[in-house]
């Protein structure tokens, strides 16, 4: 098991690693709106889900990897009401590429965020 780290995206607030590549796969740690400094981004979904797409972004391309390469993705968002404009962000930032995904209602997010988002990723090579 290999621990996937960069400073591109926000530390683990928690004892767990940002990703991890196990078998040719990085499984990333979900990742909600944080800068990478680890200061929280107020906003509407629209901003947050933007911020997490960029953290996660940053952790696959550190594992040498891109949005093109991810398998499966799972949504955790705090209301289902957002899911029209959170979809919308998502569809901007993965294009063409259709990852297999689930999209959760939770009854509350760290931070209180709106959106927390996390991948499986195939890894080139």
């Amino acid at each position: 098991m290999q621990i996937v780290s960069t400073p591109a995206a926000p530390a683990a607030i928690g004892p767990y690693a940002q990703g991890v590549i196990a078998a040719g796969l990085l499984y990333t740690s979900g990742q909600i709106p944080l800068d990478a400094d680890g200061r929280f981004v107020a906003g509407d979904i629209e901003v947050q889900t933007t911020q997490v797409l960029a953290n996660l972004r940053a952790v696959i391309e550190a594992a040498g990897a891109g949005f093109a390469d991810v398998i499966r993705t799972t949504v955790y968002v705090a209301d289902l009401d957002d899911f029209p404009r959170l979809n919308a962000v998502y569809a901007r930032h993965f294009g063409e590429h259709r990852p297999a995904r689930s999209t959760v209602q939770v009854a509350r997010l760290p931070r209180d965020a709106r959106v927390e988002i996390e991948a499986i990723v195939r890894l080139p090579g």
